[in-house]
Parts: C-alpha cells; structure tokens; sequence
C-alpha cells in the first residue's frame, strides 16, 4: 500500500495548494471591496496570507486537538469500556501500526466514529457512546479497523489539515459577509463622495466579492468531498482485510444508518471526518452530490457481496459489480498482487440481541461514566449512577440499605 499511502500524502499537498489559492484570493477580492480602493487587494491578500501561515501552523501542531475539542471528545481509559481498548489494540497490531492510537468518547446517543492525527505516531480514535451502545463486538471491530485503515493510510493528516483549512475559509467568508451586512450604511457615505465611475467600481468590487465569499466555502467543500468519498470506499476495504468479516462493518454501517436522529456535536467542518455522514438527511438528489460520503447503502451492499474472499481484490470485484463502475476504487499496487485473504466466521453470540431500551441504557451509563460518575451494582441488584460531585466514600442502597464503598480515581 505504499503508492496509495504515496498517493494520499501527493493529494494532501495539492488540496493544501488548491485551498490556499481559494482563502488568498478570496482575502484580495475582500480586501478591495472593504477599503474601497486597488491597494486594499494587498492589504486584504497579506491578511488572508498570516491566516493560511497561522491555520497551517495550527493544522500540524494541534488540528487533531482542536477536531477533538470541537466535538467534545473526552479522553477515556481502559476503565471506562475495556472492550473497545481490547479491540483497538487488536486492530492496531493488525495494521502493524507502531503505537495504539488514543482513544476518545463522544458523550453522543447517535452511533458514529472518527480518527484523527498528523501521523500514525500522534493518532487519535473517538467513538460516540450511542455506538458503543447498539453495536456487538464484530461490529465494533469492524468499525474500529475502519478508523485504523484511515490512520494506515496516512488519510488523517488529509481530513486534519482539510477541516482546519475549509474553517478557516468559512470563517473568512462568514466575517465578510457580516461586515457587509452591517456596514452597508458606512458603504453608501462612502460611495457618496466619490465619483460615479469609482462608484460603479466599488459597486462591482463589492458584487464580486459577496459572490466570492459565497461560492468560496462551497468550492472548498466540494474539492473536500470528491477526496473523501474515494479514502471511505478505501477505509472500508482495508477494514475488511483487517477483520477478514466484511459482515462485521457491513452490520455496524447497517445500525448506523438505521439511527436517523443527527449527531448533536457535529458541523460541517468535521461531518467528512466520521465513518457516516452525521447531519441531517437531505433528500436523495440533494444528498448524492452534496454528501462527503458515498452512499452508505452502496457501502454495505458491496461489503455484503464479498463472498470469496477479503482481500483488496476481492472488494474491487464486488464494487465493480455493484456500482457498475468501470474506473477502480483502489491502487494497481493493490491489485495486481495474488493476495488471498480467508474470510472467517462471526464470533458466537452469546445472548440475544439488545433492545432498543437496552442499547440506550448501555449509552447513557458510558456517557455517565466518561462525565466522571461512578456506577456501582448493589448486591441487591440495584444499579446506582453515583454524580462525580458526591462528596462521601460511601453510599447507601435506596432498595435494601446496604452501605456500598464508592471508588475513587
């Protein structure tokens, strides 16, 4: 996979080049619209120039720390869910990867997950509790191996360095914009002191500019989703080779899509970093050529199709025969190996599946746990959800009265 990792590293660059020609020339226009005159282009690319430099900075020091932030991602330990640590070390040593990426909950009823970082070294996996919560351990696995293919093929940097970016931009646009609005009266003094072909100028300046501004974040988002779409169909392929149960993601995506309430901690600038899109559905139309991903029921279908085999072969098979597709989804380095990947069985249930009202209260008690409180199980059966702001070392059970000891951290 070192071409596609080659490759992902060669289109991170270009995006890095594409979207700074979008924010300075987006930064010169407004500069000659907000002052009115040519020198304010030079003035306006400077600024848009010390923005790029400082998001770029901030980009490969700590973007991953503030993708987290923005999605309120609290850093957890083995404690808090030992299952999933268990399966991202698994997954981790699948990949060969040379460090267990750190891993985050999002206190979020919606199922979805992300991973973040600047490299495989500084890697970060965030999992929402309502995904926690619905999903088995196939699944889970699934989902995880997924994230880990992103960090295996370097996509991180890409949607780290991308979300900084696209802010950036629609932070500009979105201060223009406002500025315009609320200093149209200043605009209109101005203008009454100048000759009328300068007039006209600023008049045309100022269209051209608000175009600008607008059509700006949407240029950026759409090169964002052309390079998106292509890294999911990749991710879910090395997820299957990594798992060797195409089934397990297939299942997880399924649960995924069946969950239609949108995720609460979630915008535009972070929805292509998640396995699925977590905003709200649009229609179909809208959503084909608007979404960062690729449909999701294209997705499972062809995961499901993978009857022979898990290789990266045997995904490019089944996406051809399900898309109808005559360009490949993954790198010639890829497939022109004889690679043969065995599929495996599904783990043994041992219980029947959750319902609905136990899925949500097995979210609710990891959300509660990431928050600090303690969750103690009397004797008696009773399941005390101790608030982290209690101030004694011990509990008595509301049902039996049993005293029970509260564990400090």
């Amino acid at each position: 996979m070192f071409e596609l990792i080659r490759a992902n590293k060669r289109k991170s660059v270009i995006l890095l080049f594409v979207m700074a020609l979008v924010l300075l020339s987006l930064g010169y226009v407004i500069g000659i619209a907000w002052l009115h005159a040519p020198q304010g282009g030079y003035l306006g690319l400077a600024a848009a120039t010390i923005i790029y430099i400082i998001m770029l900075l901030v980009s490969l020091t700590a973007g991953d720390k503030i993708l987290l932030s923005a999605s309120r991602a609290q850093k957890v330990t083995h404690d808090v869910h030992p299952q999933l640590f268990n399966v991202v070390e698994e997954m981790t040593i699948a990949a060969g990867l040379p460090k267990v990426p750190d891993i985050y909950i999002i206190n979020d009823p919606a199922p979805n997950a992300f991973a973040t970082g600047r490299s495989p070294q500084t890697a970060s996996v965030a999992v929402t509790a309502g995904l926690l919560g619905k999903l088995n351990r196939d699944e889970l696995q699934g989902v995880i191996a997924h994230e880990i293919s992103h960090i295996l093929h370097r996509d991180i940097l890409f949607v780290t360095l991308a979300g900084i970016m696209l802010g950036a931009i629609v932070m500009l646009s979105q201060v223009f914009l406002r500025g315009t609005l609320y200093g149209a009266g200043r605009s209109r003094r101005f203008s009454s002191n100048s000759n009328r072909n300068d007039g006209g100028a600023q008049i045309i300046m100022i269209v051209v500019a608000l175009v600008l501004a607008i059509l700006a974040p949407i240029m950026a988002h759409l090169l964002y989703m052309a390079l998106s779409r292509r890294r999911e169909y990749l991710a879910d392929a090395g997820a299957a080779r990594l798992t060797r149960y195409p089934a397990g993601l297939a299942n997880a995506l399924q649960k995924i899509a069946d969950h239609h309430e949108p995720m609460q901690s979630a915008n535009k600038v972070t929805a292509p970093m998640y396995i699925a899109d977590p905003l709200p559905k649009k229609s179909m139309k809208l959503s084909d050529w608007s979404s960062t991903h690729p449909p999701i029921e294209a997705r499972i279908r062809i995961l499901r199709n993978m009857m022979h085999g898990a290789a990266f072969g045997d995904y490019e098979k089944s996406y051809q025969e399900i898309t109808h597709s005559r360009s490949s989804v993954l790198p010639n380095s890829a497939l022109q190996t004889d690679e043969q990947v065995a599929l495996r069985s599904g783990g043994t249930a041992t219980e029947k599946e959750p319902t609905q009202r136990r899925q949500l209260r097995q979210a609710g008690d990891i959300m509660r746990q990431v928050e600090g409180f303690a969750l103690l199980t009397c004797p008696c059966g009773l399941k005390m959800k101790v608030p982290p702001n209690y101030r004694h070392d011990k509990i008595k059970c509301p049902r039996c009265g049993e005293i029970s000891n509260i564990k400090t951290k």
